[in-house]
């Protein structure tokens, strides 16, 4: 029998614990392993315990800002940032293969007088960055060198975004280690205040520099791209000042280095303040291989004054550069504007009136279907194992097509 015993006291009770704080999601990844995806996060990858996520950026999301994506983003993550305006959110990134991307509609990022160490509205300082469909604007710092975007460390690429009206659009580090890639990309309005010269794109002493199928205007005083790098890539651009641009060059190697400048249309406005559209190691050598590959380029100087297309500054450079000029296109200045380098090939070269020529983006840059000039050019070959007859060309607003030449070229970036 079993008896209940009298109670000893008043009766006890006992409360549920805390509510915890909510840090994320336990999945089961396909290997069967457990994980927490923390908040704003969601699994993107396909194995391991700490996979990649895609956090997503904006007003209605767990994560509404840039800067606290950027603090709590992993190596491999996707951040995806929603179409809208941000402004005023400065951002670090120091991750390693980590992709940033806009959703959609191109997000806006409005620097709206806020940076990063007196640097940028954002600072890359990780491994393997991707950047892609995002605008960024209005960069502005004490010094007059606020940069859309400043590449530090790692390796960078950056596709389908714009930079609009910062006083420096993209500037990089003089790290040997960096290397940068920028495809079908915009860059354009340098502001229009003096004080410090304000490139569209100004690359430093990097290893490695590659700019395709992208377009730049209206600069001021500074240049549209300027590069100290190694080794550059420039293929199939649209490097134009345009009617209100009063750009210096349209392109810089300052230090020389190995540049390949193939199938781009590089016009210099009636109102620059340099004559000079391309010039080549004006700053002396900083390189051991020093070597400009220009081929198939077309050239337009609105002028009219007799500017230099090209300039070298071979006594600059003791030990000698190599300089190939061939099958370029010259838009009324007539074959004078380029001339035969001191050591290296020149032929090819043809000019043109503008009444013979079909426009695009406004400019005299394609040959009529029936112009003599087409076929009139060989084939250029390869130099380094880079081949310097064009394989695609530029399109609007920014972009490349690829194309199919056939062994009857045309001078120029146009086929």
């Amino acid at each position: 029998m079993l008896a209940l015993l009298p109670s000893a006291g008043p009766a006890r009770t006992f409360g549920l614990p805390a509510s915890s704080e909510y840090k994320g999601e336990i999945r089961r990844d396909p290997e069967g392993r457990l994980s927490v995806v923390e908040s704003g996060r969601t699994l993107a990858g396909t194995a391991g315990a700490s996979r990649p996520a895609t956090l997503k950026v904006g007003p209605g999301e767990r994560v509404r800002t840039i800067g606290e994506a950027a603090e709590i983003a992993r190596d491999g993550d996707v951040v995806e940032i929603l179409p809208g305006d941000y402004r005023g959110q400065p951002a670090v990134w120091t991750q390693n293969e980590l992709t940033i991307r806009g959703g959609g509609e191109r997000p806006v990022l409005f620097a709206d007088g806020r940076n990063v160490e007196g640097k940028a509205l954002w600072i890359v300082r990780g491994g393997a960055i991707h950047i892609e469909n995002l605008e960024f604007r209005g960069a502005r710092v004490p010094d007059g060198n606020g940069a859309g975007i400043r590449f530090e460390r790692g390796r960078l690429s950056i596709h389908r975004c714009a930079f609009v009206d910062n006083e420096m659009g993209l500037l990089t580090g003089n790290s040997p280690e960096l290397s940068l890639e920028i495809s079908d990309s915009e860059f354009s309005d340098a502001p229009r205040h003096d004080g410090a010269l304000h490139h569209l794109l100004y690359v430093g002493a990097i290893d490695r520099f590659v700019l395709t199928g992208s377009r730049f205007s209206n600069g001021y005083r500074g240049h549209l791209v300027k590069s100290r790098a190694r080794e550059n890539h420039v293929r199939y651009n649209l490097l134009a000042d345009g009617p209100e641009g009063r750009a210096s060059y349209e392109l810089e190697f300052p230090n020389g280095g190995l540049a390949h400048v193939v199938g781009n249309v590089i016009a210099q406005s009636a109102a620059t303040d340099n004559p000079i559209l391309v010039a080549y190691g004006a700053e002396g050598r900083r390189w051991p291989d020093n070597a400009l590959y220009f081929a198939h380029d077309t050239l337009i100087d609105a002028r009219r004054q007799g500017g230099t297309l090209l300039k070298l500054w071979a006594d600059e450079f003791p030990d000698g550069m190599e300089v190939w000029i061939l099958n370029n296109l010259i838009v009324g200045a007539g074959e004078s504007g380029l001339h035969p380098p001191p050591r290296g090939r020149f032929e090819g070269n043809r000019s043109a009136p503008e009444s013979a020529l079909i426009e695009f983006a406004g400019l005299p840059v394609r040959l009529k279907p029936d112009d003599p000039l087409r076929g009139s050019v060989r084939v250029p070959g390869a130099a380094r194992g880079e081949a310097l007859w064009p394989d695609a060309e530029f399109t609007l607003p920014a972009g490349q097509r690829p194309i199919r030449p056939g062994r009857a070229l045309a001078p120029g970036a146009f086929q």
